[in-house]
């Protein structure tokens, strides 16, 4: 019972966690607490398959394979809040609310019957075993293959074919020597900051006082400063 009061709580507040986070990174993670959770307190109820169970197929596979996915398909930063398909929002709660009331009207129409203790833990492993690898042998093989199509699925979503090869150093230098060689451009690097721009990052160029137009000659102000 301490077990129960002890991990009951945060699996609650981890599972509400997984319905608001707004990273699916973080709701993988708080779904990782919630599966341990789980399988601590199958441990706690002295069912140890359970507990194998809960955490090698559960959080060690299926949860890892949500973060795989994730990782190789990539969660932009700044998602779009906006609703893309309209009417979904009135759909999900309309949706959920009949689950809801199905869920109430069939608990509340069963019967307990009489109390019987419980069987061991281990009972009945051997029978299950025997049904998963014989009659069922095929279904359990598709769920399996099942998931290697979605983690092959993330790898070819996330690769990215580059129409042309990716420019190498020397084939920047050939370009920067056909640039000076038609319009003058210089051949050096891109100047510091100049005396007119708004930061000190390399990547601002001096700006006219007026701020009109950018001026890559002009020398950074730090150069300017020295005497140089």
């Amino acid at each position: 019972m301490t077990a129960f009061w002890f991990l009951a709580p945060v699996i609650v507040v981890a599972a509400l966690g997984v319905l608001f986070a707004k990273r699916a990174v973080h709701a993988a993670l708080l779904l990782a607490i919630v599966m341990i959770g789980l399988a601590m307190l199958y441990a706690a109820l002295d069912a140890p398959f359970l507990f194998a169970v809960q955490i090698v197929v559960y959080t060690g596979a299926i949860l890892m394979l949500f973060l795989f996915v994730i990782m190789l398909v990539g969660v932009d930063v700044a998602d779009d809040v906006r609703e893309q398909i309209g009417g979904h929002r009135v759909l999900t709660v309309v949706c959920g609310g009949a689950l809801a009331v199905t869920l109430v009207s069939v608990v509340g129409q069963a019967s307990l019957g009489t109390v019987r203790g419980f069987a061991p833990g281990t009972a009945g492993i051997a029978q299950l075993a025997d049904l998963l690898f014989k009659p069922y042998v095929i279904a359990f093989e598709a769920t399996s293959a099942l998931l290697i199509t979605a983690t092959i699925g993330a790898m070819v979503l996330a690769h990215k074919e580059r129409l042309v090869p990716k420019p190498g150093q020397p084939d920047l230098a050939r370009r920067r020597l056909a640039a000076y060689a038609v319009t003058g451009t210089g051949l050096g690097q891109a100047p510091t900051p100049g005396t007119y721009a708004t930061g000190n990052s390399v990547d601002l160029p001096a700006l006219l006082p007026d701020g009109s137009r950018t001026i890559p000659e002009l020398p950074g102000h730090t150069t300017k400063g020295d005497g140089s």
